[in-house]
């Protein structure tokens, strides 16, 4: 007597795919109110973790969500909907309860500012993804909101870094509305920034790559806001990094279909 066998397959009924995805983002929604919770208490390190976790959630539920086939219309809108949440309301917030609160009217007004710029990126980054596939992909237009909202906290981690008691002295009665206007900026502007959805790496190069990962983690786990700080820092200077190389493709695209243009009427 034959035994069945024991095939795993993806569940075909899509509705029930949706679940795990959309389960994950409402729970980055959750960790990222949790976070202004923890800033109400000050208990700040703790609110910069919980964001970070909510970066995390955010993460994975898209590539769970495309890796199990249970992408939906339902699941982009509720994921930028968390999105303006975790990544907006909650850092401003928290920057509010931190510092901004001490400047009164200013303080409340460039939180306002940065909400509504994150929401505004968000609505253009929906309507953007339903364009074809193309190397573009490789860029965001404008800051992605994920990072504004880590971006946008940079003063805080940095004064729990303690690089600035070693170093240099701030003043973030300045400091702070000075980087929640260029965040604000950078997040509706059409500055092409990395992506880094589709990162091609050799395999020979796979160790190397996972090692870092790990030596990375290690790091953050020892020394959480000194490798954050150091991590934002990076990141700023990647942008213009990536304005030049996007201007670069987009030249030699534009090179290479004028030449195909050019075939095309000769034949």
């Amino acid at each position: 007597m034959e035994q069945p066998k024991n095939n795993f397959k993806i569940v075909s009924n899509k509705k029930t795919r949706m679940i795990l995805p959309n389960a994950i983002t409402l729970i980055g929604v959750c960790i990222g109110l949790t976070s202004i919770k923890f800033a109400i208490d000050g208990k700040f390190a703790i609110a910069i973790i919980a964001i970070l976790f909510a970066g995390l959630m955010d993460a994975l539920d898209g590539r769970i969500a495309r890796l199990i086939k249970g992408t939906s219309k339902m699941g982009k809108e509720l994921d930028s909907l968390g999105d303006v949440i975790s990544f907006g309301v909650a850092p401003a917030l928290i920057m509010y309860f931190w510092n901004l609160q001490y400047l009164d009217k200013l303080g409340w007004f460039v939180c306002l500012t940065y909400v509504v710029c994150v929401a505004l990126r968000l609505a253009r980054f929906n309507v953007n993804s339903d364009e074809e596939p193309s190397w573009k992909d490789n860029f965001f237009e404008g800051m992605p909101s994920p990072a504004g909202g880590i971006i946008v906290l940079m003063p805080l981690i940095f004064s729990f870094s303690g690089f600035g008691s070693s170093f240099i002295k701030i003043n973030y009665d300045i400091v702070v509305p000075l980087f929640f206007i260029v965040v604000s900026i950078l997040l509706i502007s059409t500055i092409p920034t990395y992506s880094f959805k589709k990162i091609v790496i050799p395999r020979s190069l796979t160790k190397f790559l996972l090692f870092g990962i790990v030596l990375f983690f290690g790091a953050l786990l020892v020394y959480t806001f000194k490798i954050l700080a150091v991590t934002c820092l990076i990141y700023i200077c990647l942008i213009p990094i990536s304005y030049f190389h996007y201007k670069k493709i987009k030249k030699e695209k534009n090179i290479s279909s004028d030449k195909d243009e050019e075939l095309e009427d000769i034949l």
